[in-house]
């Protein structure tokens, strides 16, 4: 049996761990404000990788989630990705454009964690939507990895990138289009839009149209400049498997890494309706 100054003792051992772990946690929140007021605020992709800076984390950073957490990385609730490996493409130019720019597009993600449509807009930004139609019926995308996940302030999953670091481009760059969209008021990227990744900095205001092959999903409202091509939105089938992705936090376990959930997307493709 225990005795009562025994299971005293037990609680208050307890009682420290959890203040520990809390600790612990908010640490870890500070290093991420920390990292991020030391650049400018953008979300781009310098020099291959996005950053996310000063005020980009912004809000309310209160909440616990999956990469404050001390406790073990979750289980990856996605399947094995299909075989086949990237195709290693690169183009000389921006392809011409080909869409109709009355016609409705959308892009499908068949990927290891669950599909995820697009609703694609060639209206407001046809450039986009043309690149994407072209990378895709390519292969482009093909068994590529999403290969950032942010969890804190700003709420992203990257994906685009052929080499899967942050690096990868297509060869050639596509203009900024669509950033008067009322959608972006307030400075917040609303969940379920679809967006592009870019080299442009806001401190400096250099590299606007820069736009490659990399894009981000808002998973959840994110505070954000209008500086980056929102293409398009994210079905509620889509939007419930990047939900489950964000669940499984992210690597760094300061709100911005590689995601826990192995993303891949096994097969893209972009249909005209």
């Amino acid at each position: 049996m225990v005795s009562q100054e025994q299971r005293r003792k037990q609680l208050a051992r307890e009682k420290l761990v959890r203040q520990q772990q809390r600790r612990e946690a908010a640490r870890r929140r500070a290093r991420a404000r920390n990292a991020v007021i030391a650049g400018a605020l953008a979300v781009v992709v310098a020099g291959g990788a996005v950053s996310y800076a000063a005020g980009a984390f912004d809000g309310d950073d209160t909440k616990d989630d999956a990469s404050a957490s001390p406790s073990s990385t979750p289980k990856d609730p996605c399947a094995k990705a299909a075989p086949g490996k990237v195709k290693p493409l690169s183009f000389d130019k921006e392809p011409k454009l080909a869409i109709d720019k009355s016609a409705d597009y959308t892009m499908d993600l068949q990927t290891t964690c669950g599909d995820i449509a697009l609703d694609l807009d060639a209206a407001k930004a046809p450039r986009t939507v043309n690149s994407f139609d072209f990378l895709v019926k390519k292969g482009y995308l093909d068994h590529t990895r999403c290969h950032r996940l942010t969890t804190g302030g700003i709420y992203v999953l990257q994906c685009g990138d052929p080499k899967g670091d942050g690096t990868g481009t297509p060869g050639y760059k596509i203009p900024d289009e669509n950033l008067k969209d009322e959608r972006l008021k307030g400075k917040v990227y609303p969940a379920g839009t679809v967006a592009m990744a870019n080299q442009y900095n806001a401190r400096t205001k250099k590299g606007r149209n820069s736009g490659g092959s990399q894009f981000f999903l808002v998973y959840q409202d994110s505070q954000l400049p209008p500086d980056y091509t929102p293409f398009g939105t994210i079905s509620d089938s889509g939007m419930k498997v990047l939900k489950k992705i964000a669940a499984a936090g992210e690597s760094s376990g300061q709100g911005d890494g590689a995601p826990n959930a192995t993303v891949v997307i096994d097969k893209a493709t972009v249909t005209k309706s």
